[in-house]
């Protein structure tokens, strides 16, 4: 499932670290930027659920016109543990507000998470000059091709491309410009070449990354 933005519909554009619920300080974050919901747009890199204190209106951010996601490992076992009624991995993985939610936002929340099974696993973004890639995890291929079928677990979850970077042993995607991934939570944001991780672990105390694409 990928899905593709134009970049010319929008004055800036630009994307988010996992939030993790981290709400209030996203928004905080934003009037800093002097974001602009008229004219701008907010990518996350997926992960808005669970650790943190706002997971509800993290989803609520589906609603509004100026944000797009893609799923993160966060959103899918959630999914996966209302579907198959098995509650255990996504509870250890700081999923226990659900239960610790009233019976009214339990309702909603199921709700929420249903709709995400339409979030794509891949966004697609066409600035004026690049072309930027955005996955959870990693894009887990040496080309980036458009509808290029991939293993999905692995754009979820793989922190073996990163593992690799960080000891030195360096690996190339082409077909696009630059590759964002968030997943595994840093001190600080992280390139190699056209691979960026820019999850710098806001809901551990770190900082909440932007970064300006457009």
């Amino acid at each position: 499932m990928y899905q593709r933005i134009d970049g010319t519909h929008y004055q800036h554009i630009w994307l988010t670290g996992d939030l993790h619920g981290c709400y209030e300080l996203l928004l905080t974050r934003l009037k800093a930027l002097k974001f602009n919901p008229y004219k701008d747009v907010l990518i996350s890199v997926g992960d808005l659920i669970d650790r943190g204190p706002d997971s509800l209106k993290c989803l609520e951010l589906l609603d509004e016109r100026w944000f797009f996601a893609i799923r993160g490992n966060h959103e899918q076992m959630a999914m996966d543990a209302l579907d198959h009624q098995e509650p255990t991995l996504w509870t250890l993985n700081g999923g226990d507000w659900f239960e610790h939610s009233s019976a009214r936002e339990r309702d909603v929340v199921i709700k929420r998470l249903s709709e995400c099974h339409a979030l794509p696993f891949v966004i697609e973004i066409a600035t004026a000059d690049k072309t930027h890639v955005v996955a959870h995890a990693d894009y887990p291929a040496a080309h980036y091709g458009w509808q290029q079928v991939l293993d999905w677990h692995r754009v979820l979850w793989d922190r073996q491309r990163l593992s690799d970077h960080l000891a030195g042993h360096h690996t190339i995607i082409d077909g696009a410009d630059d590759f964002w991934f968030g997943h595994t939570p840093l001190k600080h944001r992280y390139d190699a070449g056209n691979q960026h991780y820019i999850d710098t672990g806001a809901v551990f105390g770190g900082e909440l990354t932007l970064v300006q694409l457009q």
